[in-house]
C-alpha cells in the first residue's frame, strides 16, 4: 500500500503483520499458511468495514489524496486524439485549467478541467488547480469553440475553489466566473461535468452548469472548503471536519439534494488504487449520457439544462391564512 490516510492506519499495520510472517516463515522454512489465511480473511473484513462507513472527512482526504488521478490522467485513458490547447487570447495561460480536442469513442469533443500538480514544483505552477480568470476565460474559449463546430464539451471539475489572490481579483476573478455560468447555460451542445475530487465554490461551478453532473464516490462538492466554512462558522479552522458534515458535501449527499444525476464507483479505498477501472467506469458512464444527450437539439438541451438547474432545493409556499396560530 501506499500513500495511507491516517484513518487507514490500522489496515497498513495489518498488512505489515502479514508482510513480516510471510518473511519469517520463509527465513525460518516454517510454514504459517493458516496464520496469513486468518490473517488476510481479517484484512479484508476490516477494509469492507472501514471503507463502508467512511466519515465526511474520511472522504474529504480521499478526494484530496495527492495521489489521487487528474484531469490529464483521465483524458489520456479516456478519450483519444487529444491535442491540448493554450491561452485565453487576453492575458496568458493558466496551468490550473487544461483543455484541447480530442475523440471519445471516435466522437469529436471538447475537453476541459482543472488541473493539480503531480509534486509541489508542478503544484505551485498550477496553483494547487485553483484557477485565476485567464484560465476560466481559457475554458470558456474552448467551449465556444466547441459550441461553433457543434462539439459535446465534458469538464472535469477538481479545485478547492477560485485563485483568492490579489491578481486574480485585479483581472475579474468574479466576472470570469459569471460570464462561464452565463455562457455555458446557453449552448446548444451537450455538457456533461464529472467532479473527480474537490469540487470547491466558484472555480468549480464556472465548469459545472452541465446537462448531465456525475460525482465520483469519494469526490466532495461543496460551497466552500470545510476549512473556510469552519472559519465562518466557528471561528476555528480546525473544526473543519464538523463543518464538512454539516455542509453535506459528499456523493451521497449532493446526490440526494438533487445536485448531481450520478454516483461513479471508485475502487476501494480510492480512486488512486485502480486509475484504470475508474477510467473505464468514467468512459462508460460518458459513453451513456453523451448517447442520450445526442438526441436533442440544440433548444431541447439548451431547455433540458435550464431545467435541470431550475429544480434543484426544495421550497415550501404557505398562503397567507392557511397556518395555525399559537
Amino acid at each position: 500500500m501506499a500513500g495511507e490516510l491516517p484513518f487507514e492506519q490500522p489496515l497498513l499495520e495489518l498488512k505489515d503483520k502479514i508482510e513480516e510472517l510471510r518473511k519469517f516463515g520463509t527465513e525460518k522454512q516454517m510454514d504459517f499458511s493458516d496464520e496469513i489465511a486468518r490473517l488476510e480473511q481479517r484484512y479484508e473484513q476490516l477494509a469492507a468495514e472501514l471503507y463502508s462507513s467512511m466519515s465526511t472527512a474520511e472522504k474529504m482526504q480521499l478526494a484530496r489524496h495527492a495521489q489521487r488521478p487528474t484531469t490529464l490522467d483521465f483524458i489520456q485513458l479516456i478519450f483519444t486524439d487529444f491535442m491540448e490547447l493554450h491561452g485565453d487570447r487576453l492575458y496568458g495561460d493558466d496551468l490550473a485549467v487544461v483543455g484541447g480536442l480530442a475523440r471519445l469513442n471516435g466522437i469529436p469533443v471538447t475537453v476541459v478541467g482543472h488541473q493539480k500538480g503531480k509534486d509541489t514544483k508542478d503544484n505551485i505552477a498550477r496553483h494547487f488547480g485553483m484557477p485565476h480568470p485567464d484560465g476560466l476565460r481559457k475554458g470558456l474559449r474552448l467551449m465556444k469553440q466547441a459550441n461553433k463546430f457543434k462539439r459535446p464539451i465534458i469538464t472535469f471539475i477538481d479545485t478547492p475553489g477560485a485563485y483568492p489572490g490579489s491578481a486574480a481579483e485585479e483581472r475579474g476573478q468574479g466576472e470570469a466566473i459569471a460570464r462561464n455560468l452565463m455562457e455555458m447555460a446557453a449552448f446548444g451542445v451537450p455538457i456533461i461535468c464529472v467532479v473527480i475530487g474537490e469540487g470547491g465554490s466558484g472555480g468549480a461551478l464556472a465548469l459545472g452548469v452541465g446537462n448531465r453532473v456525475l460525482m465520483l464516490e469519494n469526490a466532495i462538492y461543496s460551497v466552500s472548503t470545510p476549512e473556510a466554512a469552519s472559519s465562518i462558522l466557528y471561528k476555528d479552522a480546525s473544526r473543519a471536519g464538523e463543518a464538512a458534515e454539516a455542509m453535506k458535501i459528499t456523493a451521497d449527499h449532493i446526490l440526494n439534494l438533487g445536485v448531481i444525476d450520478e454516483i461513479i464507483q471508485e475502487p476501494r479505498g480510492g480512486a488512486h488504487r485502480d486509475v484504470n477501472a475508474l477510467a473505464a467506469a468514467i468512459k462508460e458512464s460518458l459513453t451513456k449520457h453523451l448517447q442520450e444527450l445526442s438526441a436533442l437539439a440544440a433548444n431541447e438541451l439548451i431547455e433540458d439544462r435550464y431545467q435541470k438547474f431550475r429544480k434543484i432545493g426544495r421550497f415550501t409556499h404557505i398562503q397567507e391564512g392557511n397556518h395555525n396560530h399559537a
